[in-house]
């Protein structure tokens, strides 16, 4: 449990304890992809993939949130988060609770997950387990493979420490002359293009890259004595600072400031080697300036992110059995196969709406099919896209709107070059769209555009019409197989107008206009959300379910507060950060708080208002429950009005709220524990069976 969720629950209904601290929460829910690390009951790479997973979390939290915090204390700033604590509190807390994680973590790994990868023909070896032959073999792959791109860089006087790059593996190598006797330090950057794990000859064993360097470190230092070497790595604050006052070309500026953010930010977190020697330790705090609530010392391996490569080793049976997402009806021609078939979507809306569940109905028929077929359709006049991320540069979605660029369709895309880790890539892809003609235009100043939108523009007779897609993911083809979430494609004249104007809002140069149907943030998107959530308080049999992946934002977690004294029932289905505390006397009795974590990443925003006596209203968007997301960032959230899709949006919160097996609850004390399984029902099977259902 959280150190701030220690007070009784009753004490709790007044002042900012009704709040959790968003970063603690934070840590939790990454306690809770680490728990499925632990879990004998998963294949054995998907635990694998999940203490990767873990890794990957920790590292940008670190990058972007406690990045932050390091920036808010340097600054002087000490006022005090929605639940109490300051900064420096918080990063003191962090510390507690992340290193407590970390060792876990690396209990898991070390007593777990490497002795079974041994039983199953996967042996990761330290130095002293292989033999002279392997030795010779990987002398063979130093010499040919790392030594000509190993950089020894030593620190003295006359050569001041190295910058240090974010998130690189390093050796901190501490030297002596047999000579003079002197003693020097130096470091080495372990390549991060070479595999982390070296597979030995027999292709089933393999050694951690900076033991096989550090076996050979006397090579890069020729007639002196290495005393000792140990891993080290840091991570860097990752945030973009502009002045958008000054800032008049915006993919200009993004771009020198990535040439210098993961070379020169301030650290965030040093991670070293348990058995560093105290002096060294000092050394590289001094030169990194960098606290001792700052310093993670790790007993096992660092850079646990790229486990990846061991998930990724061609062992089927020790993964999940592939999902492969279906087609079904009606965007698979009747007499064909599940998985098949391409229909004209243009068709299909002029009957009616369509909404889409992935991973498990396909991506590659349904999105990426309206962009193809808008660029291929002689009667299509516009196409406008909103690209936040995406995969790779030139994906099949992007040589579709290159394509109807060149055949002479009006073409807008609007790129988030702020989308954080993404910004290089969507610079690279701005230029691809221009480079083919489209109309490539950055939002608006200040605020990042996360909505999900496309909208297709058709002559059809004497006059136009507009089919949309309104969507709760990115528009990518990778995740959109990983990832759960949810889009509904329509030819609403009321929606495409909405649509219409949303993009020209963000394309012109003009006032935030007035929807008709549309929930848009940060105009609008709030003020709805509550004024439905008071609805409901006003109701004899008050009912709201919310589907969501983070709730942070103090005002609507008020709002479900006052909706909770006023009797409403409330069930929030939360995938990770959650700032509300449930079942408080007093306060939130009637709020009951679950997460579903599983093979796929629930990505999904759904907010579902009414009783089945009354009926319901539901909507889905790109939006959370954060302030970031309400107040500074442009989010479409748009009302499922079909009564069959409405039908099948309840189904999905249903068989979510139902869920026994991927499911925890959340309690009144901040402590997060998963439900017990009795009738074993696990959503994303269950899902998956519903897909092929449809199909059929």
């Amino acid at each position: 449990m959280s150190e701030e969720s220690t007070e009784h629950p009753s004490a709790i209904a007044a002042g900012s304890a009704r709040f959790a601290n968003r970063e603690l929460s934070w840590l939790d829910f990454n306690d809770r992809v680490l728990a499925l690390a632990a879990d004998p009951a998963l294949p054995l790479l998907e635990r694998v993939k999940f203490a990767a997973i873990f890794s990957q979390n920790l590292d940008e939290f670190f990058q972007v949130r406690v990045g932050g915090l390091h920036a808010q204390v340097r600054a002087g700033y000490e006022a005090a988060s929605p639940d109490g604590l300051t900064p420096q509190e918080q990063i003191s807390r962090i510390h507690a609770r992340a290193s407590e994680l970390v060792d876990r973590q690396q209990t898991i790994v070390r007593k777990e997950l490497l002795p079974k990868l041994a039983e199953a023909g996967i042996r990761v070896c330290a130095w002293d387990e292989i033999d002279a032959g392997d030795r010779a073999h990987l002398r063979e792959v130093f010499d040919t493979r790392m030594f000509p791109i190993l950089t020894p860089l030593k620190v003295d006087p006359a050569h001041p420490f190295p910058a240090i790059s974010n998130l690189s593996l390093n050796l901190a190598v501490v030297l002596s002359d047999p000579v003079s006797g002197d003693q020097g330090f130096a470091r080495i950057k372990v390549p991060p293009a070479l595999p982390r794990f070296q597979a030995l000859e027999d292709g089933t064993r393999l050694v951690p890259i900076e033991l096989v360097i550090g076996a050979f470190l006397e090579d890069l230092f020729p007639g002196m004595v290495v005393e000792a070497h140990y891993p080290f790595r840091v991570t860097r604050d990752a945030d973009i600072e502009l002045d958008e006052g000054e800032t008049r070309d915006l993919r200009e500026a993004i771009e020198s400031e990535l040439a210098e953010r993961l070379r020169i930010n301030t650290p965030a977190r040093l991670e070293i080697d348990g058995r560093m020697s105290a002096e060294v330790r000092e050394l590289l705090r001094r030169e990194l300036e960098i606290g001792p609530e700052d310093v993670y010392p790790v007993d096992g391996l660092l850079d646990l992110a790229r486990l990846w490569e061991l998930y990724r080793l061609p062992r089927p049976e020790l993964r999940d059995e592939p999902w492969v997402p279906v087609t079904g009806p009606p965007l698979r021609h009747p007499d064909e196969a599940p998985g098949t078939g391409d229909v004209s979507i243009f068709q299909i809306l002029r009957h009616g709406d369509l909404l889409v569940h992935h991973p498990y109905d396909a991506f590659h028929s349904s999105v990426e099919a309206f962009v193809r077929q808008a660029a291929d359709d002689p009667d299509v006049l516009a196409i406008k896209h909103t690209l936040y991320r995406t995969s790779g540069v030139d994906n099949a979605l992007v040589r579709s709107l290159r394509d109807a660029a060149r055949r002479g369709k009006e073409v807008v895309v609007l790129v988030e070059l702020q989308a954080r880790f993404d910004e290089q890539s969507n610079i690279e892809r701005a230029r691809l769209l221009e480079d083919a003609g489209c109309h490539v235009v950055y939002g608006i100043v200040g605020l990042k555009t996360h909505a999900k939108v496309v909208m297709v523009v058709r002559r059809e007779g004497e006059g136009i019409r507009r089919y949309c897609h309104i969507g709760t993911g990115n528009y990518n083809p990778e995740t959109a197989r990983l990832y759960e979430d949810l889009g509904l494609f329509t030819a609403s004249p009321e929606i495409g107008a909405d649509v219409a104007s949303l993009l020209n809002y963000l394309t012109g140069f003009s006032r935030a206009p007035e929807y008709h149907r549309l929930l848009v943030a940060p105009q609008f998107l709030r003020q709805r959300l509550v004024e439905r959530i008071e609805e409901e308080s006003r109701q004899p049999d008050g009912r709201i379910v919310m589907k969501m992946n983070s709730l942070s934002d103090p005002p609507m977690i008020d709002a479900l507060y006052a909706a909770s004294r006023a009797g409403v029932e409330i069930d929030l289905i939360v995938r990770g950060i959650c700032c509300l505390r449930p079942g408080v006397p007093g306060l939130s009795e009637n709020i009951r708080v679950r997460s579903i974590l599983g093979r796929f990443l629930e990505h999904s925003r759904i907010y579902c208002f009414g009783s089945a006596a009354r009926g319901r209203t539901c909507l889905i968007g790109s939006a959370d429950l954060m302030t970031r997301n309400l107040n500074g960032r442009v989010e479409a959230v748009v009302p499922v009005d079909d009564p069959g899709l409405q039908a099948r949006l309840e189904e999905i919160l249903d068989v979510l709220l139902s869920d026994d097996v991927l499911a925890w609850e959340l309690d009144a004390e901040g402590h997060w524990a998963r439900v017990p399984t009795r009738q074993g029902r696990a959503s994303h099977d269950q899902f998956c069976a519903l897909a092929l259902a449809r199909a059929h």
